[in-house]
């Protein structure tokens, strides 16, 4: 069912009118509050780059290729980035619009981190939700483990974050409700992972990678 279309709003409902230069004051306040929202989120972000981490156990999904660990969720990668998507069908409309709205993932990638989605739903459901949706993200069921459970999402939703270490597998971010909101572009979701956007600039305990900004960008399909 489409959401009717609005051709006006009243007009009490509109902002204020005001001159050019009144505008440019309130926007000038607008956004030195906005760049202070930005320090105060590097700063969160600095901290879970140094939240501890908890190690995880071993399960067994099932994916496009069959069973697959949690080790193998990472495609090789030390960064695994999980969405809990809700069971179906039906399906969750705020998981789905979630999926729908995660970057390119050539980008995340490119700092070596892998995004996956996991649910407690039977993978050929998921799987041909993937296909109907063109989602890139890969999906993995986790029916028949105590995954879900272990993250604390139960029959629920959540973003987990996992850092691998050889063939140990750490716990280190976990957030849900309206903390997901936030997520889903390229910055957003390395801001939540232990080694973060990987540059210079960022305050991060020593030893991790970092390069200069912008180097590392390109187009998506040059990486």
């Amino acid at each position: 069912m489409s959401t009717p279309t609005r051709t006006e709003l009243p007009v009490q409902a509109l902002p204020p009118i005001v001159t050019a230069e009144e505008w440019e004051a309130a926007a000038a306040e607008l956004r030195a509050a906005e760049k202070a929202h930005m320090r105060a989120g590097d700063e969160l972000a600095a901290r879970r780059r140094r939240m501890p981490m908890v190690e995880f156990g071993s399960y067994t999904f099932r994916g496009a290729n069959g069973p697959a660990t949690l080790l193998d969720l990472f495609e090789g990668r030390l960064q695994l980035v999980v969405y809990q998507f809700m069971s179906g069908p039906p399906w969750c409309e705020g998981c789905c619009m979630f999926t729908d709205q995660i970057s390119e993932l050539a980008h995340i990638h490119a700092r070596d981190t892998t995004v996956a989605n996991v649910s407690l739903a039977r993978y050929e459901d998921l799987a041909a939700l993937r296909e109907r949706m063109g989602w890139q993200v890969p999906f993995y069921s986790c029916a028949g483990t105590d995954f879900a459970a272990d993250c604390g999402t139960a029959e629920g939703f959540g973003l987990s974050v996992f850092l691998r270490h050889g063939d140990r597998v750490f716990r280190t971010y976990f957030t849900n409700g309206r903390g997901v909101e936030a997520v889903g572009t390229v910055w957003s979701i390395l801001d939540r992972t232990p080694l973060g956007r990987q540059e210079t600039w960022e305050d991060t305990p020593p030893g991790r990678p970092q390069s200069a900004p912008y180097d590392w960008w390109r187009l998506h399909d040059e990486y």
